[in-house]
């Protein structure tokens, strides 16, 4: 076994740790609980759980997806979260080849997953992850660079003894302003003309962190494979649902959140 491939498995294996801690936030943060007390517990019966029932993915097929206490089913979302975070951390450190790249693209895995799940659970987007994963993203940009794109050619011409980091920093803050306050320009006026809002402000502060992360390009990327998934999945989770297309609230962080994914797929 190479190295690189041994380090990629410990960064998965630390991924579904990073998935439970997620969990915490997802069922937590929508409803601003505390993610330190009380200790986990199951939300059904409020039984607190021993260490060895909060082992991720292992515990949830030993118990066959019930709580030990009151026998009731375990939702399949812990599973699944641990499950993508810690495949995601492994692609990431197997792709970047691990370092400070890998952390930052791991970190940006981490972040999706949770404002995914939590928008398609509470249509909630916290703030620690949106605007955390904000400054996040300006921090690291110099450390690893955005993909480049536009901004940083036009930057490059106009100061050109500019060092590559404060070029991929400032690319990073010029992407996640000119893609946050156009996606917000977008909301405001659908909301004049149609009388009724259609954008969430987390949604705005979701592209910010998208575009820090990303750059301006791949970010635009996210935001338009978000859009078209949530447009098609949308409709025909609507449909299923029987619900009514004009007032049914989507989960477009939830779609934005995927594109992200498949944006950074495409860099890494």
């Amino acid at each position: 076994m190479n190295d690189l491939l041994l380090a990629s498995l410990l960064a998965g294996l630390f991924g579904l740790i990073a998935g439970s801690f997620l969990n915490v936030c997802i069922s937590r943060l929508p409803h601003d609980y505390s993610v330190v007390t009380p200790r986990s517990h199951c939300p059904r019966c409020g039984a607190m759980l021993a260490w060895y029932d909060n082992i991720p993915l292992l515990s949830f097929l030993l118990l066959m997806g019930r709580c030990r206490a009151c026998r009731m089913p375990i939702s399949f979302r812990y599973p699944l979260v641990e499950f993508s975070t810690g495949l995601l951390f492994f692609w990431a450190w197997w792709r970047t080849g691990g370092g400070w790249a890998g952390v930052k693209w791991c970190l940006f895995a981490a972040i999706l997953v949770e404002l995914i799940f939590s928008d398609a659970e509470t249509r909630i987007l916290p703030d620690e992850f949106t605007l955390g994963g904000l400054l996040a993203g300006l921090a690291l940009a110099p450390v690893v660079p955005v993909p480049e794109g536009i901004l940083s050619w036009l930057w490059r011409l106009q100061a050109p003894e500019a060092s590559p980091a404060l070029e991929s920093f400032l690319h990073a803050a010029a992407s996640a302003a000119l893609l946050s306050g156009g996606l917000w320009l977008m909301g405001f006026l659908y909301e004049r003309v149609r009388g009724r809002e259609g954008l969430g402000f987390g949604d705005v502060k979701m592209t910010a962190f998208l575009g820090a992360f990303l750059g301006f390009e791949s970010a635009l990327l996210a935001l338009m494979a978000g859009s078209l998934l949530g447009s098609v999945l949308g409709l025909l989770w609507i449909k299923a649902r029987g619900a009514d297309a004009a007032t049914y609230e989507l989960p477009f962080g939830s779609f934005l959140g995927a594109g992200g994914i498949l944006a950074a797929a495409t860099r890494l």
